[in-house]
């Protein structure tokens, strides 16, 4: 990239620090507990609306992860999913409503809070929906993930999105409150995903997997990404771009190996598609405040996405994050 295009991604960087900083106004605070955090504890970073039946689990399973503190934005919530978080004495939680999708969908929030109080944590970035795998996760905590990063010099972490879904109808997958989604959606695409390179910000964008093949098969290029970087040492000179799937500086963007050799990655399981997808589409549709005005929720809804078979004979249940690594999907990369 020439010097111009350099000072370009640089300015890029300030405008959304600077975006951040003046969307902290939009922000009250509920509970703030980061007087608890310690030095070397492992930050996580979430937006969520009317996620009470996902939150016990989503908490339970970071916990034992090895997240020491969770920082959450509730926008506009209205179930009793934010009188449940704040009751949690390791989360911190703050309330808006004002719009998502002008706070960039929620990382305007988010970057001024990781702004205040992340710097020189580790910090995990995820939606309520999503759950962090990596090699060895089973055995070793996000500490010795961050331990080792530290020790390689690496400052990011990259992960793929994994869509995660049940074997039959999406609607028979009934969710209740505290159960692990993996229970009822336990089966993934093995293949069918596309990789090409983003030069100006250095990331791989990877995009495919089954609601690419059922929501846009006709248009492929406009299926969701699924490359993610949510793993990261914080900087506050740090900012996402697009939701997780890209950061600034772009050499944080280096989380893959693009000479065809391997590096440590791992995965995010999904658990987006059960019985509740249905009626969040319906909601986010008609909001329009996600990517390109709803567009992504718009193709669900048109394609009765709640009663859609995503099971194929290709697809695999879930087992391990060994499983992943056979299939390529994560990779150990020299993290013996």
């Amino acid at each position: 990239m020439s010097i111009f295009g350099s000072y370009l991604l640089r300015l890029e960087r300030k405008r959304w620090r600077w975006r951040a900083f003046r969307k902290r106004r939009e922000l009250s605070v509920v509970r703030n507990r980061t007087k608890a955090i310690r030095p070397d504890d492992i930050l996580l970073f979430c937006t969520f609306r009317n996620e009470d039946v996902r939150l016990p689990y989503f908490f339970d399973y970071y916990r034992k992860l090895g997240v020491n503190h969770f920082f959450m934005v509730d926008n506009g919530s209205s179930d009793d999913g934010r009188a449940y978080a704040a009751a949690q004495d390791d989360v911190s939680i703050w309330r808006t409503d004002a719009g998502y999708g002008r706070a960039r969908y929620g990382m305007d929030w988010l970057t001024w809070l990781q702004m205040r109080y992340a710097h020189g944590h580790w910090t995990l970035t995820v939606d309520v929906d999503e759950f962090f795998v990596y090699p060895f996760c089973d055995t070793r905590p996000l500490a010795a993930l961050g331990d080792w990063l530290d020790a390689s010099d690496i400052r990011s972490f990259g992960a793929l999105i994994l869509d995660m879904y049940p074997e039959g109808p999406v609607n028979a997958a009934v969710y209740e409150r505290g159960m692990d989604p993996l229970t009822i959606a336990n089966w993934f695409d093995t293949g069918n995903y596309t990789i090409s390179l983003n030069k100006r910000m250095r990331n791989l964008w990877i995009q495919g997997g089954p609601r690419a093949r059922m929501f846009f098969a006709d248009q492929p290029e406009k299926a969701p990404a699924l490359n993610k970087v949510p793993f990261v040492k914080w900087n506050r000179r740090y900012t996402y771009v697009s939701s997780t799937h890209m950061i600034l500086p772009r050499g944080l963007n280096l989380v893959y190996d693009q000479q065809g050799g391997e590096k440590t990655s791992g995965a995010l399981l999904h658990a987006k598609l059960m019985n509740t997808f249905g009626e969040r589409v319906a909601e986010e549709a008609a909001r329009g405040e996600h990517y390109r005005a709803g567009h992504e929720y718009e193709r669900y809804a048109d394609g009765a996405a709640n009663e859609r078979d995503l099971w194929t004979k290709w697809s695999a249940q879930y087992l391990n994050w060994r499983q992943l690594e056979g299939f390529g999907l994560i990779s150990r990369g020299n993290w013996a």
